[in-house]
Formats: C-alpha cells, structure tokens, sequence
C-alpha cells in the first residue's frame, strides 16, 4: 500500500529576495507526476498534525529532485516556517499529484503561451523543460508578469542556463520566448498581462500575430484577480476552457491556490 506522505531531505534553497525563496528536496524513485502538476508538502510539528498545502512543481518529471517556488507571509502558518529551511532539513512530501495544468488537455496548436504571475511562474518552470511542450507546438511563449524587477525569480536560469541545457537547449532556443513585465517600476517591459495583450503589444514585441483560438493555446496560473481578468477576455476572444480532466480545450487555468 502506498503511503499518503513520504520524507524527503531538503538539498537546496535559495533566497531570491525578501518575499520569494525556492527550494529542491530530495526525490521518492516511485513519485510519478505529469509537468505542470502541484502536489501537498508539509511540515512536521511537535504533539500536532503537520501544517499541509498545495505547492506546483518547479521541477520536470525527468529530474532526480523537487523543486519549489514560494512566497514569504511573515505570521502565515505555513510560509513563516517554510521560509527558514536549510539544507538537510526535512520535508513531507505528498505521494499523490494532480492539477489542471497540463498539455494533455489542450488541443493541438501552433503557440503555447504560458502566462503566469509571482510565484504562479512555478508549473511553467516544468513545462519548458518538457521534451513535448516542443514536439507540440511551434513556440513556446513564457509570460511572467511580476511587480519588481527583483521579483523575477529563474531569469538567469532561463535566459543563460536552459538554452546550454544538454538534451533540451537546441529546442529552449529556437522555441522558447521568455518575456517578463514589470508593473511597478520602470522595465524593458511593462505592463499587466491583460492590458499587454488587449493593445496588441505582446505579439507585436514577440513577432507573431495576435492571439487567435484557431492556433493558439494557452495556461494560466497566479493571482485570483489576473486569472479572472484573462478568463475573460479569452472567453470574449472565443477560446474555451478545458473544464474536466481528460477533455481538451484552448486554455487551461489552475485555481488550487490561495496564496498563505
């Protein structure tokens, strides 16, 4: 019988800034997931129930360790502790993955834009290192829309590292198109994901035509707000949600999280 949790060895963690870490665990050989998915992660406490939620996974399904992406809630019951990891310290790590987000539901296309806010960047850090995220779809368009320019987690990694990567970098460079914003200061690129797309702007800066239903496919994950706003306006556009696992559509939300 497979156990619910298993504990894993924290091998990894680095610090982006004052409200964002990430760290990397060790990896149970049976723990099977498909990219784009979240599992539960925990916290042991003394005489109590561990303190459990839902994280995505930043790693692909083809790497040796987890990896994770979190914000930090000073006074959260959860982050406050997470955020003060160290390497060998332990972590429950859930035994079985789920999620919305993945390319199995989308119907075949010709651009895969991938749109996240904050931390919401974390299933998509898996998908583009997919093999099939390449085979699928003629670009790959990776939006991460933050609120300052410190809070662009992965950049070096995915601008400098994944394009030298030894199996995938050949695909990362021709197909994959990573365009950051920034809202509250001033950046190469600014704007929310909304307003970038409503004007035109995003396509016209990555030189492909506006977004389209007939080619375009699409996933979503952050903030409730962001998630609502782009909702509708691919609704308007014409797209359709995939709304049930295993049925395909032009776009794919995670709605999982609540960020504490």
């Amino acid at each position: 019988m497979q156990k619910k949790f298993n504990p894993e060895k924290v091998i990894d963690v680095v610090h982006w800034n004052d409200s964002l870490f990430s760290f990397k665990t060790t990896r149970s050989q049976g723990l099977r997931f498909r990219n784009g998915e979240y599992i539960i992660i925990g916290l042991a406490q003394e005489n109590t129930r561990p303190i459990l939620r839902a994280y995505s996974l930043a790693s692909a399904n083809h790497e040796d360790y987890l990896e994770f992406f979190s914000i930090k809630v000073e006074g959260g019951a959860f982050t406050s502790k997470l955020q003060h990891l160290a390497i060998g310290d332990e972590v429950i790590i859930g035994s079985k993955p789920t999620g919305t987000l993945v390319i199995d539901d989308l119907r075949d296309g010709r651009n895969l834009f991938l749109i996240g806010t904050g931390t919401g960047l974390a299933p998509f850090l898996s998908i583009i290192k997919d093999p099939e995220t390449y085979q699928r779809f003629d670009k790959v368009i990776l939006f991460h829309g933050v609120r300052y320019v410190n809070e662009l987690a992965y950049h070096k990694i995915i601008t400098t590292d994944l394009p030298h990567h030894e199996y995938l970098g050949e695909m990362i460079t021709e197909q994959l198109i990573y365009y950051p914003s920034v809202t509250r200061e001033s950046y190469k690129n600014e704007g929310r994901i909304t307003d970038l797309i409503k004007t035109g702007k995003l396509c016209l800066d990555i030189g492909i035509p506006d977004l389209d239903p007939e080619f375009d496919r699409v996933m979503l994950c952050g903030s409730p707000a962001m998630l609502k706003d782009t909702c509708a306006m691919l609704d308007e556009r014409g797209f359709q949600e995939s709304r049930k696992k295993g049925v395909q559509g032009d776009y794919v939300v995670e709605r999982a999280f609540v960020e504490k």
